[in-house]
């Protein structure tokens, strides 16, 4: 039986969830049609905007989700501030806005704009489930081909890939120090990344690579994801911890990592 109060219903599921819930969920939950789910969104979105509320409504990954606004992100952060589940480290972050921005891409382009093997991050993009096998790519020796998944959508608080901010919005949010979603240093670093892409393609059309994606079935991902884990703790390569480390402590740990932050554009 649908709840008397449509709306109310609707705000409690969105408030007791930290995921973004689907409006298949939402309709199965109180058993109300899509159209009826979708007009209660709507309202409750516009009401929250009406008011200047501390939270809004909003679509990420499929889904829709309570999440605080812009202008209060700064006070939640320093409620929250070492309580985060999952936080990335520099290598990290640089290898996923790669994957993000040149999709689909093989590990052996990852690690050509890199400069560094990435073997350590890649497999902790993959047990993180940020990042996921694609398939494989119809050039010679069918490597495997990697692109982003829902969680990296929810973890960066977009609803698709569309939504991926462009060079100049990156580089405009570090100037104004106002990030919506990320921290300063996550924001640095994909726009760092974002930005020598763009000059690196910009100044080298011939060298862009678009690959055909032969699909790979859940056996074949599976099997090439632990392949992927094993060829990195075989590696004589330095471990690239999944966690950020400290801020006085970024430099030295990407200088033990072999990480070269930046140096993503071919100077040449």
């Amino acid at each position: 039986m649908p709840p008397v109060k449509l709306q109310s219903a609707i705000e409690a599921l969105l408030f007791s969830s930290d995921q973004p819930l689907p409006l298949t969920q939402l309709c199965e939950s109180i058993e109300t049609g899509p159209a009826e789910v979708s007009a209660a969104l709507r309202h409750l979105g516009e009401e929250y905007a009406a008011r200047d509320a501390g939270v809004e409504l909003r679509e990420i990954a499929g889904g829709w989700m309570l999440v605080t606004t812009p202008e209060h992100a700064e006070w939640v952060g320093r409620m929250l501030r070492g309580k985060r589940k999952m936080r990335l480290s520099r290598a990290a972050l640089e290898s996923m806005a790669i994957i993000a921005y040149k999709q689909p891409v093989t590990k052996s382009e990852v690690e050509a704009i890199r400069g560094v093997d990435s073997s350590a991050v890649l497999s902790t993009l993959l047990e993180r489930n940020l990042v996921t096998i694609r398939g494989r790519s119809k050039v010679v020796g069918r490597p495997l081909l990697y692109g982003t998944t829902q969680e990296f959508l929810e973890y960066f608080g977009l609803k698709d890939l569309s939504e991926l901010p462009r060079p100049e919005e990156l580089r405009a949010l570090v100037a104004s120090r106002e990030p919506e979603q990320l921290d300063m240093m996550e924001l640095e670093v994909v726009s760092q990344v974002a930005s020598d892409l763009a000059a690196n393609e910009a100044a080298h059309p011939e060298l862009i690579t678009r690959h055909q994606i032969v699909p790979a079935g859940p056996a074949e991902v599976a099997q090439s994801a632990t392949q992927v884990a094993t060829d990195f703790a075989a590696a004589d390569e330095p471990a690239l911890s999944d966690l950020a480390p400290a801020a006085e402590d970024d430099a030295e740990a990407e200088k033990e990592a072999g990480v070269n932050p930046g140096l993503f554009v071919d100077r040449e």
